[in-house]
């Protein structure tokens, strides 16, 4: 793919001198009868024939329009409870007009017998290349839980149970603002949710971890009084059987104090099905090895939960504090059978691990918050403390068969994990008349990753012996000091601009007696520069520009050498030797009304991957991470939206070029091969009676030089229907159809051609009844984790 040409034009754009007549912006502040923030919905207007210029929601009531080129406009505001305010602004030769605060009223009469349907465009694209996708009356509002509403999200790719952006590679994921866990993401009910929020160029005042941001926005809550939601969701497979999921939350306010709980509980079955072959054709050391691994896990008691406090000191200024928990108890099994055929003959090997598994999440954040004036200057200090307790039990039993000769061995393996993170963070922000805006600060954190592994091994019955070989200790300890500069602001000419700079110093010890024993210790101090520029047109048409630097620390325990047994000749292990990934993107763009291109190149130093590599004897294989010397990846994405009476459509598709580099274990170099992600989704409204949705996306084969990656593909339908006045809602869903999104591929290490093949339980019917109750008025309660990235890394 020659991606040269396309690059070029777009940056082009940014030299060309505009014919159009200078621009201005205008900013101002929605608040309430309490003079706090609302979320409102704001609309420009042309004059005197009110035509629409420009429109957008502001959950945080904080109203900005930029690129503004008539003389005279009106600026319409809407809220929710509230009555809209029309605001007529002159220009008058600024180029920045600030409104200062913008007092909303209540209604004080409801319209009866009156229904306003609309649908807002499901993505929205920011100036510094943010795409904001819309769920709050959009059909992604009828998915099961938060992980399946990402993965019906456009240009957002689950593989291998994580999350990432097409074209970028692996993300976080937060929760208005706040760093949370895959496990947690199962708490969040799903008719809470207004928006996603995908950052591919995260700011300085983000961490450095991650390429990517996955920011999940939830809906206000109320202004006085009580509200909440109770969910009940049902989905069936033929593959893994059937899961149950309940969710509630509630929140309360009264004066200046707020109050928030929330619970989820999933039991029910899932299922995981790993088909593995590894074959050697060398005659001297013939190897052919067909492999299944089925994980039929139980879900005992998936909770999740939390609670919190918050008192309003005075207008946009809070004291928080939060509890977030959850219990994932597992049973079930994991059934393995291995044929291997070599040299010496056939043999077959099987076993039943009975699961015992216990993880228990605990996280504790204290937050305040001080606005310094109505511009949105504001001083913020958060401490947060994290705790993480896994206790694994797995009781194993094996059989053999070589030849005429028979084994049996039962196996006991007990797992203990503690891992502990505390956390504190500064920031200041300062904001300026003119629209332009600083931000500083500084976080310190701590990481504390103890382990142990017991292994027994009792043969044909006999006595339960240790096995040293299979047992170890490990202990990781991790400290980073960071601060952080960033400036945002605009030039003449319709030009905006962010620019900052994060530097982070690491500290970090591991011992480990694996392998003989091991002490590694090391120090490094990296400085992570980000620029942004956008250029606004007189047609309409915006471009950018942007820059970041980031780095990618690997998880805590895949630091630790600690075994995770399937078979004899097979078992996953940590690697302590691997090193933190460093990544140089940039990025260009354009973006018209609702058509968005964008294009982009990233470099990765030390790059964390997998693979099955040769253990220590001659049939035996070790899945492990390791680094890869580099990466280099280019990627060019389209995406449009478009809107009738009765249709809404979302359509992406992305094409990427990855090349991975390996100098050290001996991959077969392969040419590498484009990617091509395609991504629609639909919404039909039937005569305002009830909604159809279709979503579906497509990844094709993809070469990256050392791994080849088959396609998959998934098509969803779902129809959904209010009742009572939309207090209930009503979803019927049938996911992933033709059970097509399994992750399988290929590749050869040294002498071993490896092929591998993963099921997961994502073809199901499901159903969902959702209640609500009470009012929702504006945002009052917040909460912001300090411990974003070493949360993350701890799973």
């Amino acid at each position: 793919m020659k991606f040269s040409g396309i690059l070029i034009l777009i940056v082009f754009l940014f030299t060309k001198n505009s014919i159009a007549q200078s621009r201005y912006s205008v900013s101002g502040n929605a608040v309430g009868a309490n003079r706090q923030q609302v979320a409102v919905y704001a609309r420009l207007l042309a004059l005197p024939d009110s035509a629409l210029l420009q429109g957008a929601p502001f959950e945080d009531g904080r109203i900005v329009f930029t690129g503004i080129d008539h003389e005279t406009v009106a600026l319409r505001v809407s809220g929710i409870g509230l009555t809209d305010t029309l605001i007529v602004i002159r220009r008058e030769g600024r180029t920045h007009i600030d409104l200062g605060t913008i007092l909303l009223h209540e209604h004080v009469q409801a319209l009866a017998d009156v229904t306003v349907r609309g649908q807002a465009p499901l993505v929205r694209q920011g100036t510094n290349g943010t795409t904001e996708v819309q769920i709050a009356g959009s059909i992604l509002a009828g998915s099961t839980s938060a992980r399946e509403l990402l993965e019906r999200s456009p240009g957002i790719i689950f593989a291998e149970g994580r999350a990432g952006v097409a074209g970028r590679g692996e993300a976080l994921i937060f929760l208005n603002g706040q760093a949370i866990s895959y496990e947690q993401m199962a708490a969040i009910p799903v008719s809470r949710i207004t928006r996603v929020e995908v950052i591919p160029n995260p700011s300085a005042k983000y961490d450095a971890e991650g390429k990517a941001v996955i920011n999940i926005v939830t809906k206000p809550i109320v202004n006085a009084g009580m509200t909440g939601s109770v969910t009940q969701q049902y989905a069936y497979t033929k593959f893994a059987g059937s899961e149950l999921n309940t969710l509630a939350d509630a929140q309360y306010m009264h004066n200046r104090l707020s109050l928030q709980a929330n619970y989820a509980l999933q039991t029910g079955n899932n299922r995981e099905v790993l088909h593995t072959m590894r074959t050697r054709p060398s005659p001297t050391e013939y190897l052919h090895s067909d492999l299944t691994t089925d994980w039929q896990r139980k879900m005992r008691n998936y909770s999740n939960f939390g609670a919190g406090v918050q008192f309003n000191l005075k207008e946009n200024s809070y004291l928080s504090l939060t509890y977030k928990g959850n219990l994932n108890s597992q049973g079930g099994s994991q059934n393995s059978s291995n044929a291997l055929t070599d040299v010496s003959g056939s043999s077959f090997y099987q076993s039943r691990i009975a699961k015992d598994e216990e993880r228990w999440n605990h996280a504790l954040t204290l937050n305040f918050h001080r606005a310094l004036d109505t511009l949105g200057s504001a001083l913020f200090v958060g401490s947060q403390y994290a705790r993480f307790k896994t206790d694994q039990h797995d009781r194993i039993a094996e059989t053999s068969l070589s030849g005429d000769s028979t084994g049996l061995r039962n196996l006991l393996n007990d797992v203990l994990v503690r891992i502990s993170i505390s956390s504190t963070q500064f920031d200041y922000t300062r904001a300026f008349r003119n629209g332009h805006k600083l931000e500083t600060g500084a976080k310190f954190s701590f990481a504390d990753n103890g382990s142990g592994t017991g292994f027994m091994i009792s043969t044909e019955d006999g006595p339960f012996l240790p096995d040293p070989t299979l047992s170890s200790n490990f202990r990781y300890r991790e400290k980073i000091p960071a601060a952080y500069l960033n400036y945002q602001g605009s030039l003449k000419d319709n030009v905006q601009f962010g620019a900052g700079a994060r530097g982070e110093y690491t500290t970090y010890t591991l011992n480990t007696t694996a392998r003989g024993g091991q002490n590694i210790g090391d120090k490094y101090f990296n400085v992570f520069p980000n620029v942004f520029i956008s250029k606004s047109f007189a047609n309409g048409l915006q471009s950018r520009i942007s820059y970041s630097s980031k780095i990618t620390r690997p998880r805590y325990q895949a630091l630790n050498p600690f075994v995770i047994y399937q078979d004899p000749f097979t078992t996953i292990e940590g690697n302590p030797n691997m090193q933190p990934e460093k990544i140089h993107t940039f990025e260009t763009g354009v973006q018209y009304k609702q058509i968005d291109v964008r294009g982009g190149y990233t470099y990765t130093k030390d790059k964390i991957s997998g693979a099955a590599l040769r253990g220590d004897s001659p049939n035996s294989y070790i899945l492990k991470g390791i680094n890869l010397a580099k990466e280099h990846s280019l990627f060019l994405t389209a995406s449009a939206t478009f809107n009738i009476n009765w249709w809404s459509t979302t359509n992406t598709v992305t094409i990427s070029r990855n090349k991975l580099v390996d100098n050290e274990y001996g991959f077969e170099i392969l040419k590498p091969r484009p990617q091509v992600y395609a991504y629609t989704n639909n919404a039909f409204d039937v005569n305002h009676l009830f909604k159809i949705q279709l979503v579906a996306w497509y990844l094709s084969e993809r070469s990256q030089g050392l791994y080849h990656d088959f396609s998959r593909s998934t098509v969803t339908v779902g129809v959904e229907k209010d009742f009572f006045r939309n207090t209930l809602k009503i979803r019927l869903t049938a996911n992933d159809i033709f059970h097509k999104s399994h992750v399988h591929g290929k590749y050869s290490v040294g002498a071993t051609n490896i092929y591998y093949h993963r099921t997961y339980s994502t073809a199901y019917f499901g159903m969902s009844a959702s209640y609500r109750f009470g009012r929702s008025w504006k945002i009052t309660f917040n909460s912001k984790s300090t411990g974003e990235t070493e949360q993350n890394r701890a799973r």
